[in-house]
């Protein structure tokens, strides 16, 4: 599997990091970036990308210049709306540092939630193929919950244009949704 490398502007939880300026630390965690192999760290025009793998997740850094060997490193988190999701990722990141046991990663799309995004991109799919709602809803939901008739008035129908219709929206950029937390106060 290849890596995949983020901006911390596309994926809130792309950690921004810098070699550290000062030296008043109690007892800085060590991070040696130069480990990592070249698939996890990647030079790019904007800077440096690196995934580090600690705790069973991957973390994911972007750094402006790769610190020397045995530097300690600071993580920038901006005040920002999504401040809540980069202090949730520093913070997994440290505790994976300072106690490296397997743990489950964080994830927030539930089953359900996961299961209708995929039926969703199914039914994008089959509509930009150009098939029909009915053609899409057979092959979604089975030939055999379809009905002979009364089609046009049929849940399914409705269900299947709601599902190209979330497709869409993923499509034209309402994927970066998934990648925020959703908020009580929005």
């Amino acid at each position: 599997m290849q890596t995949i490398f983020w901006s911390p502007e596309v994926l809130p939880t792309v950690l921004r990091a810098a070699a550290a300026t000062w030296t008043t630390f109690s007892c800085p965690c060590r991070l040696d970036l130069t480990k990592l192999s070249s698939a996890d760290l990647r030079q790019a025009s904007d800077g440096w990308h690196a995934v580090v793998r600690l705790g069973g997740e991957a973390h994911r850094l972007w750094l402006q210049e790769l610190p020397a060997k045995g530097t300690p490193i600071v993580l920038e988190l901006l005040l920002d709306a999504d401040f809540d999701l980069q202090s949730d990722a520093a913070h997994r990141l440290w505790s994976a540092l300072e106690q490296p046991a397997l743990r489950v990663p964080h994830s927030e799309v539930t089953s359900q939630r996961r299961h209708r995004l995929i039926l969703a991109m199914r039914a994008l799919d089959g509509r930009i193929e150009g098939n029909s709602y009915r053609a899409i809803a057979e092959n979604l939901f089975g030939k055999a919950r379809m009905p002979e008739r009364g089609w046009k008035t049929h849940d399914l129908r409705n269900r299947t244009i709601r599902l190209v219709q979330s497709g869409t929206s993923l499509m034209r950029g309402d994927y970066l949704t998934l990648l925020r937390r959703k908020r009580a106060d929005r």
